[in-house]
């Protein structure tokens, strides 16, 4: 039996349709060598089912069954046989024996949106993309936080302080809008903000007020108050000025702001993702209110640090008041201890839960009319793992009600399969099926530069199996939208993982995060992370060669007039490349070839068929590759669209022979070839 002309998968040439609805019919096909088989049996749901050949095409035979679909989630795999020869498949591929935990899945009415599928993502750290408005910056002294005066940063390209939270250089939504033509021009489809709801900190993981864009951010038409004298750190005395961006005038103005960004990026084809943090909020929260922002100020209630008497008492849970005196001196659960960091007690409280839940529709809904929610810490929320997936089947449902188009994609280390079963959430952040095997492969460090294993750098085997392994656990439509990132704001930039050095800026200064880098391998990830199943996600200047170990070095301001143009234009050909071709958004995936700093793997679909290949070693290889897998004619030619070596890359026209089904490549040291059949 011919093993590698085996193959099925849950995208749309495979699956019909591939977003089944409950009680509709489905048909599931299956792809053999030509006379290769006696047969082919679905097993699902404890039954098995003779799959009969429908088509040959080629050298290729395709068995088909078409059943009625019911309303449970069907987990199914493949049997093979010739003679007396048994094979069985699933997600992993070819195997001895039936492994359930690889088996396909269907979950019927489980969709995510068309528009997400294989996007171009690009995620903003606000306080450090671009300055369009000064007059909203935060100032010296404006408030104290975690104890100390905040710092207003007048060095654009000054690296983040060690204890960079309460340090500000002032991006903000203006400054977005002042680039878009630079992120429409690089082929950005989708802006992912980390947060941008009013907050103290630059992160804004700390929420003050769900309801409102930060002033800071936004637009500042009222000032009050005085900045703090010099050594004055007193809470109540900052709050006189924070009270800024506590005035309706500030929020008002801040959300129309965001309401005309939207639209430009609409008006533009482009999409926004909100970043939704609700498993905790901030000290500074006007429920908690333990800076005592609001209190007295028309229109707000007393904060559950205020006063017993809050209507948000039951918000937050807290402890016995030894002391036995109003207000608790920081005696309430905090995520991970943090007294800045309140979480959220939704078992306790009924309408906290309504409340977030109309957060959760207010944004996707008109006027503003976002386009999706990244849930952070999204496996934390709650005190319990049973209220965890309540909440989020909720979540879904209100989302989904407000706009059946938005996406939920959710923050999750770890395996996601008990939150991805189709009622809860899209899709993640894809840690474990992209950015983790991605940076051992070719970098062999952890993702926060704080390890350095060699037996994984190369391996090749190491790579495909963690890969497989942990995308064999989310539905097809999920992996279509996962979030794949190379850096993001809380792990090293993935250009400083290339030079090795293990350890954080504190310790090594931020200066060595520039050095000994290696733009040959960046370029090897980026060619990877534009050809993968799912949403390439670009977190700021990466593509603009910007460096920096784990946060808060990572979150260094984006390098305008020090940018590295050649990395620019080479995300701008490889993202012109991802978004030109359907391939690259819901077409198949098939491993070709796996050797010591060799990969090859192969994206194609009924209309065009790709090779990547990737020599991560050091010196000349020749990669012999077998295209036919992917149906291409076994005496045909393929035409280079992209190559990538140690001096630069390029898009220069060069024809590649097909012979016997196999091309045969010479691949520089650090190198990547993007190949396609050539149309005739």
């Amino acid at each position: 039996m011919n093993l590698l002309a085996l193959f099925c998968d849950g995208t749309g040439n495979y699956v019909f349709p591939p977003e089944p609805l409950p009680g509709q019919q489905v048909t599931l096909q299956f792809r053999t060598a030509a006379d290769d088989v006696d047969s082919v049996c679905l097993l699902a749901g404890g039954r098995e089912y003779e799959m009969e050949k429908r088509g040959t095409a080629g050298i290729f035979d395709f068995y088909a069954v078409t059943f009625t679909l019911g309303n449970e989630n069907l987990r199914y795999s493949f049997r093979i046989s010739s003679g007396t020869e048994v094979w069985y498949y699933n997600q992993f591929g070819v195997s001895r024996w039936r492994v359930e935990e690889y088996e396909f899945q269907l979950a019927p009415g489980f969709s995510t949106p068309d528009w997400a599928k294989g996007a171009v993502m690009y995620q903003i750290f606000v306080d450090r993309f671009c300055n369009g408005d000064p007059s909203n910056d935060v100032v010296d002294g404006e408030y104290a936080y975690i104890g100390e005066p905040t710092v207003q940063v007048k060095d654009w390209g000054k690296y983040p302080s060690a204890m960079d939270v309460r340090s500000f250089y002032g991006g903000d939504l203006k400054g977005v809008m002042e680039k878009l033509d630079y992120l429409q021009d690089l082929g950005v489809e989708v802006i992912y903000f980390n947060p941008l709801f009013v907050s103290p900190s630059n992160h804004k993981y700390d929420t003050q007020d769900y309801d409102y864009i930060d002033p800071h951010f936004g637009v500042i038409l009222e000032d009050g108050g005085e900045p703090l004298a010099a050594g004055d750190t007193d809470n109540a005395h900052a709050a006189k000025y924070q009270k800024r961006v506590a005035d309706k005038r500030n929020l008002e103005a801040s959300n129309q702001l965001f309401i005309e960004l939207v639209e430009e990026l609409h008006r533009r084809g482009m999409k926004v993702i909100l970043d939704g943090v609700f498993n905790h909020c901030g000290s500074f929260n006007k429920w908690m209110d333990r800076e005592r922002i609001y209190e007295n100020q028309a229109g707000y209630e007393k904060g559950a640090f205020v006063s017993a008497d809050s209507p948000y008492r039951d918000f937050f849970e807290f402890f016995e008041n030894r002391d036995e005196c109003w207000p608790y001196n920081g005696s309430y659960d905090g995520w991970w201890g943090h007294d800045t960091l309140p979480k959220l007690n939704y078992e306790g409280s009924k309408e906290l839960e309504e409340y977030i839940l109309a957060i959760g529709r207010k944004w996707v809904s008109p006027p503003y009319n976002v386009d999706g929610w990244r849930l952070d810490v999204a496996a934390d929320l709650g005190h319990s793992t049973e209220y965890n997936h309540e909440f989020w089947k909720k979540f879904r449902r209100e989302v989904k009600k407000a706009n059946p188009d938005a996406l939920i994609l959710a923050e999750h280390y770890g395996d996601p399969k008990e939150w991805m079963q189709g009622d809860e959430w899209d899709s993640v952040m894809n840690y474990d099926a992209f950015m983790e095997p991605v940076t051992w492969f070719l970098t062999g460090m952890e993702k926060h530069s704080e390890e350095d294993r060699e037996e994984l750098h190369g391996n090749t085997d190491s790579f495909l199996r963690s890969i497989f392994h942990h995308a064999s656990h989310m539905l097809t439509p999920s992996q279509q939208v996962a979030m794949n990132e190379l850096s993001n704001h809380d792990h090293s930039r993935f250009l400083t993982r290339t030079n090795h050095m293990v350890g954080r800026a504190k310790d090594l200064g931020p200066e060595k995060a520039e050095e000994y880098v290696s733009l040959p391998v960046m370029r090897e990830a980026v060619a990877i992370q534009m050809t993968w199943v799912g949403a390439p996600t670009i977190y700021y200047g990466d593509e603009a060669g910007l460096c920096g170990f784990t946060d808060p070095d990572n979150r260094r301001t984006y390098p305008w007039g020090r940018e590295n143009r050649e990395l620019i234009a080479y995300h701008r050909e490889l993202i012109r490349i991802h978004k030109n071709y359907e391939v690259f958004r819901t077409g198949s995936l098939q491993w070709l070839v796996k050797r010591e700093n060799i990969l090859a793997y192969g994206r194609f679909n009924d209309e065009d068929q790709f090779v990547i290949v990737v020599n991560h070693g050091s010196e000349l290889a020749e990669v012999r590759v077998p295209v036919w897998v992917l149906g291409l004619p076994m005496d045909s030619r393929m035409r280079r669209v992209m190559y990538s070596y140690e001096e630069g890359y390029t898009t220069e026209y060069d024809e590649i022979h097909v012979i016997d089904g196999e091309i045969v490549v010479n691949m520089g040291s650090h190198s990547v070839l993007i190949a396609k059949n050539k149309e005739f």
